[in-house]
């Protein structure tokens, strides 16, 4: 019998009469079932996030605190049943779903050192001014499919600690490992302080535009978000916005082939390629591009694709069939426009799963929509360059700017291509690698606002200044 998930609103474990099925993307079978829930729902989810908003902001810091670390201790004493429970739900292989619940329990106790200091304007005989932060209010938190747990945790753990509360929307596709630590930390928090709903797509709209949703923090596409945008213009609504990357890696020519193609590879087909700071483009010095590219395509013929449930499994399905569906029709286009492949290239569509095989194109032109579009899937297309400036142009040739790299021995050079491209967050001999106490964000169409560290613990909150006249008559 497939198991029924339920809802945490007010501290309780709430459930609807209608529900949605959730499936396994390696197989296609229903795998759980949790609530759909609807406007009625979202109230009841808000109104308790308002009530307790109430005590939890005035809720001493070190208390704060202690709720997230808790939080975070029951997450890592369910480490196997978790990581276990979120590859059945989104696909990727168990060593990569250990990685992510060990990060979510990991950046909650990080998240929750995070202290916002009162900031001193001035302090002379005349006055006294001090600028200190209160919490925004109640919060909306809508998280995507690819990092279900970890988009999750880092909404709640800065939310919580500012003292806000927050009514939490996971997607209908991964909502099952969510509503499970939903279920365990049901006692942590005080009843209200943390909700988490489930439902449709449709449901997000509703949380964008509830009039007593006080700030918005979204993860997902810049489509998306240009609307969540739109929706809480109405009502000046806070947001913070995680949105798309088209994120470009340069390999200088004195990059060291064996060492950096493995790395490439990975900082591509990670999670299945279905990461926003993914390599998206990689472009290669044509000194090196012909070995770079043969040893990148003999490290891809060395993973095995398959349900990630399997042991030796590199490369998991992609999560969904719309997602499946996007990245077979930029494989098509590839072929069609007769641009060249180094491996893969050949989908089957009436497969157990959503399966693509990894895939890697040789050299297309800029104007591709392999190349100008997000992929977000195991496909990587490789180009050649030849100068710095050359390259910089065309990196930055996008509307989108989350973040990049650079391969090279001479740190310098590397550092200076860095502070030139227009992406939040730049990486030198490194990929994928986020700080709890570095701020992330997006340039351009990737996002709005920042997320980690203090300041994105400051997207939560006002700032307040109170002055003190001294000596004024009474």
């Amino acid at each position: 019998m497939t198991e029924l998930y339920r809802n945490l609103i007010d501290g309780e474990l709430v459930a609807t009469a209608a529900t949605l099925d959730v499936l396994n993307p390696a197989n296609k079978q229903v795998v759980g079932q949790v609530p759909a829930c609807g406007a009625a729902e979202l109230d009841r989810a808000v109104a308790a996030a308002r009530r307790a908003f109430k005590s939890w902001s005035k809720t001493p810091v070190d208390d704060r605190r202690k709720v997230i670390q808790a939080m975070a201790s029951v997450i890592e004493a369910h480490f196997e049943e978790l990581y276990r429970l979120l590859t059945t739900e989104q696909g990727k292989p168990h060593a990569q779903a250990q990685f992510e619940i060990g990060a979510a329990s990991a950046m909650m106790n990080a998240q929750s050192t995070l202290s916002l200091e009162e900031v001193i304007n001035e302090d002379s005989p005349e006055r006294l001014s001090r600028t200190r932060r209160v919490p925004v209010g109640v919060v909306g938190g809508i998280v995507p499919w690819n990092f279900p747990v970890l988009m999750a945790v880092q909404k709640i753990a800065p939310a919580i600690l500012s003292g806000c509360t927050i009514v939490l929307k996971p997607s209908p596709f991964t909502p099952l490992t969510t509503l499970r630590i939903a279920e365990l930390i049901k006692d942590i928090a005080p009843a209200g302080v943390v909700n988490i709903i489930t439902g449709e797509d449709s449901l997000g709209p509703l949380i964008t535009a509830h009039p007593d949703i006080d700030k918005i923090t979204f993860t997902g596409s810049t489509a998306t978000g240009k609307k969540i945008m739109e929706g809480a213009s109405k009502d000046l609504k806070r947001i913070t916005l995680e949105l798309g990357g088209n994120d470009a890696s340069i390999v200088l020519p004195d990059a060291d082939v064996k060492t950096v193609a493995e790395q490439l590879f990975w900082s591509s087909f990670t999670n299945a390629g279905q990461i926003c700071v993914a390599a998206k483009r990689i472009y290669i010095h044509e000194d090196i591009y012909d070995e770079m590219s043969a040893a990148i395509a003999d490290v891809a013929r060395t993973v095995t694709v398959g349900d990630g449930a399997n042991q030796g499994t590199g490369v998991g399905p992609i999560q969904n069939k719309k997602q499946f569906d996007r990245v077979c029709e930029l494989i098509e286009d590839a072929k069609t426009n007769g641009y060249k492949f180094l491996v893969g290239g050949d989908v089957d569509p009436s497969g157990s799963g959503y399966y693509v095989p990894i895939t890697i194109l040789d050299n297309p032109p800029e104007h591709a929509r392999i190349v100008a579009e997000e992929q977000f899937g195991p496909v990587m297309p490789l180009m050649k360059f030849s100068t710095d400036d050359e390259v910089i142009a065309r990196a930055n040739n996008s509307d989108y700017g989350l973040a990049g790299a650079v391969w090279t021995k001479d740190t310098d050079r590397g550092v200076a291509i860095a502070e030139q491209l227009e992406t939040g967050t730049v990486w030198i001999n490194e990929f994928l690698h986020l700080s709890p106490f570095a701020p992330f964000g997006g340039h351009k169409q990737s996002g709005f606002g920042a997320e980690y560290g203090v300041e994105g613990l400051k997207e939560f909150t006002y700032s307040q200044v109170i002055t003190v006249k001294r000596d004024a008559l009474v």
